[in-house]
């Protein structure tokens, strides 16, 4: 079992997601984890101690005072004994206390106490999430190494819709289990933080209502770069294009579009919160010049149909690209290097992700990729078949080396 012998502390607060706490500690338990769990009396209000520990299979604690169960000071104990704390939900109250110091209850007291880790799910109103007070105690948080999952957009309990909902219980889940993986390479939680845009899939420029010009992208290399830097610790917003294969766990955000030109659009609005974008979508160069409203007839003749430039996204980005990091892609067929280089010029990129779509076993549908990295200085590494996965955290990786640097 993936956590056998680890000892996770639960902290439930008082928000209307404090039911999802059972589910977690049920699948962590199944992992092999020993589960003990505080609530806040607020908590109480959404979710009984008696449902917790009946799930758990430990009793719970909620005051600070009762009655003693052993002679030690439990509060210090229990922070001794953990090797993960994980606050789920993580009310704005909770979020504030801890930024401030304020140690006024058993879960509030015992994670001041700790040394283990603190993996932290908020879940709140969409106007509290975004409040500057809550952000920058989150970033506060994260300064002295508290981690963070990141909520998700969707419809709330109050019927408001944006980011805050609690993230799901299996990217929870995921996070706890990284967390203790023993990453070679050192990945663990080494994104936390970095706010990246990645873009996917394929555009669609439509002809008339039933006809549209696109391209062979399935978003595959785009999603598995999402879904890593989700499990690094990143906060993801994934803008994608119109694909058949399931969004990733945990994204902060995401937009869907279908023209190159909604995809400007979404890039530009939401550019300034992020540090990275790493852009993998496979963008139509020519749209139809005109729009048929009606479906185009057969005839006996034939048709002609006019292409006009889109705009070039990448360099438009690149012309307001201040000090974030750009990353392209290039999918070549022949030139292949002397193109990709010419890109990182003219698109101001930080480093060009290369596919030669010549090759067995790269580019569109498939699970592998074969990739050269190229980055401003000309510096080109080249890389064997791989697992799109794992290209996602060598792209990753070499981000990560570049934001350290800055």
């Amino acid at each position: 079992m993936k956590l056998k012998d680890k000892k996770i502390i639960v902290g439930i607060t008082g928000g209307i997601a404090a039911y999802k706490a059972c589910d977690v500690i049920s699948k962590l338990r199944k992992l092999g984890a020993e589960i003990e769990v505080i609530m806040t009396e607020n908590a109480e209000e959404f979710i009984t101690p008696l449902t917790v520990q009946t799930v758990s299979n430990n009793m719970v604690y909620t005051e600070m005072f009762e009655t003693a169960r052993t002679w030690e000071v439990e509060h210090i104990e229990l922070a001794k004994r953990a090797d993960l704390f994980l606050i789920l939900p993580a009310t704005a109250n909770f979020i504030g206390k801890i930024a401030n110091g304020i140690a006024d209850d058993m879960l509030t007291t015992t994670v001041m106490a700790t040394k283990a880790d603190v993996l932290i799910a908020p879940a709140m109103n969409t106007n509290m999430y975004d409040n500057e007070i809550v952000q920058e105690n989150i970033e506060k948080l994260r300064s002295r190494g508290y981690k963070f999952i990141s909520p998700q957009s969707g419809i709330l309990a109050c019927g408001d819709e944006g980011i805050g909902k609690l993230a799901s219980v299996e990217t929870i889940v995921s996070r706890v289990e990284q967390h203790f993986e023993h990453d070679e390479n050192g990945r663990k939680g080494d994104l936390e933080g970095m706010k990246i845009i990645v873009t996917a899939g394929p555009t669609v420029e439509a002809i008339d209502p039933v006809r549209y010009i696109t391209n062979k992208s399935t978003g595959k290399m785009g999603y598995s770069i999402a879904k890593q830097a989700v499990l690094r610790g990143a906060d993801v917003t994934l803008i994608t294009g119109e694909t058949h294969i399931t969004l990733p766990e945990g994204l902060s955000k995401v937009v869907k579009i279908k023209s190159a030109c909604d995809l400007h659009e979404a890039m530009m609005k939401n550019l300034d919160e992020n540090q990275v974008v790493i852009q993998s979508a496979a963008v139509a160069d020519y749209r139809p010049r005109d729009y048929y409203e009606h479906k185009i007839k057969k005839s006996d003749d034939d048709l002609t149909i006019v292409l006009e430039r889109n705009k070039d996204v990448a360099h438009e980005i690149g012309k307001v690209k201040g000090d974030r990091i750009l990353v392209g892609f290039a999918a070549e067929t022949d030139d292949v290097e002397a193109n990709a280089k010419r890109k990182i010029e003219k698109k101001n990129l930080d480093f060009i992700v290369l596919n030669d779509l010549t090759k067995q076993g790269a580019g569109f549908g498939v699970e592998t990729n074969i990739v050269k990295i190229i980055d401003r200085s000309g510096e080109m590494q080249e890389y064997p078949k791989l697992s799109k996965t794992e290209v996602g955290d060598i792209i990753l990786d070499k981000v990560l080396a570049m934001a350290e640097k800055r």
